[in-house]
């Protein structure tokens, strides 16, 4: 699935399509069909990032990048107010409000939005690690957690809070700690409707409803 800017022909990376061609913008399903097409690109990369040091082609795509360095979410969802820096992940969440799970595991058919997420749950069936960091040798079943490990080498933490100026290495925690300017409590017990900021949080309390204690 590819998602489209304004009318311009550019291709975006989606979650059905994450791996994205620094020169032309074109997004592949796997990282050996992005390698293969890369060597029909030659020539050279005008637009710079100043943060990562990474070149593209055109500008528009060095704007989409820098967006991962910014935080900078312009697309927002209409039914829960959750913003994001692409319109392909917009549409991805969409599927979080209506419940469509199209891309179901063979092992276990356990169902998922995205196609990206399928993948990543069958690597706990497989045990594949595909990408590995070249410094310590650690390996990761996924490309973001290999990219958020290396940030423990360099220190970087790309991700800052508007509101503080706190950094973070993640996006993910940057969301989190956003949560205590905004108030927002996502999390819902559906035994009693507490609400709670993270996931374990939720969990924690849920043990007091089932009696669960898992730590021994």
């Amino acid at each position: 699935m590819y998602t489209y800017y304004l009318g311009r022909n550019e291709r975006t990376p989606t979650y059905e399509n994450p791996y994205e061609c620094n020169q032309c913008g074109e997004a592949f399903s796997q990282h050996g069909l992005l390698h293969t097409h890369r060597s029909s690109h030659p020539g050279e990369k005008p637009y710079k990032c100043n943060q990562s040091a990474k070149a593209f082609v055109r500008g528009s795509i060095l704007r989409s990048h820098e967006r991962r360095h910014t935080g900078e979410k312009n697309y927002e969802c209409v039914q829960c107010g959750k913003t994001f820096s692409q319109p392909s992940y917009l549409h991805s969440h969409k599927r979080t409000h209506t419940e469509e799970k199209p891309y179901e595991c063979s092992q276990c058919c356990k169902a998922f939005a995205c196609s990206d997420v399928l993948r990543k749950h069958e690597r706990t069936h497989t045990g594949e690690k595909p990408y590995e960091c070249n410094q310590c040798g650690k390996a990761f079943a996924c490309c973001t957690g290999l990219r958020n490990h290396k940030r423990t080498h360099t220190g970087e933490k790309p991700y800052e809070c508007v509101q503080c100026g706190k950094a973070f290495a993640r996006c993910s925690d940057l969301r989190k700690h956003e949560r205590i300017h905004t108030g927002e409590k996502p999390f819902e017990c559906s035994h009693c409707g507490k609400a709670f900021a993270h996931r374990s949080g939720l969990h924690s309390h849920e043990r007091t409803h089932t009696g669960e204690k898992p730590y021994k």
